[in-house]
């Protein structure tokens, strides 16, 4: 079994459970690639989108990567610890350090949905996701 097939599965259900009551909706996690890069030996990217429906809230998270965000439709607003909260529009992009931690990722309407689009270079095999 290829480790994409071995990953997706758990990515996918660790990745749609970001709620933090009952009242808030999942996002929805697409995986669309993991790519080994021989060039720099252990490290692979990996591309996913994240359908945020209106409401959407992340709990708070880290990746253990290189994560380059870039928003599709909607709006969202991102924060990591010791950063600035900010909102995004389509067309904009936000990054996330393998050390950061991601104290804040939603939509910003309660209404509208939104959907961005992630690139991770990360350690071959190493989880996408960690909840903290």
């Amino acid at each position: 079994m290829s480790l994409f097939k071995t990953l997706v599965p758990a990515v996918v259900i660790a990745c749609s459970s970001f709620a933090v009551s009952a009242d808030d909706v999942h996002a929805v996690v697409t995986p669309l690639m993991t790519k080994p890069l021989p060039e720099f030996p252990g490290k692979e990217a990996h591309m996913i989108t994240v359908d945020y429906p209106p409401g959407s809230v992340d709990p708070v998270h880290r990746h253990d990567a290189h994560a380059f965000v870039y928003v599709l439709e909607g709006t969202i607003i991102m924060q990591v610890k010791g950063g600035k909260e900010v909102t995004l529009k389509p067309g904009q992009s936000f990054y996330e350090g393998p050390d950061d931690v991601h104290v804040v990722g939603r939509n910003a309407s309660r209404t509208e949905p939104a959907k961005f689009l992630v690139v991770f270079i990360k350690k071959a095999g190493a989880p996408i996701l960690t909840v903290e």
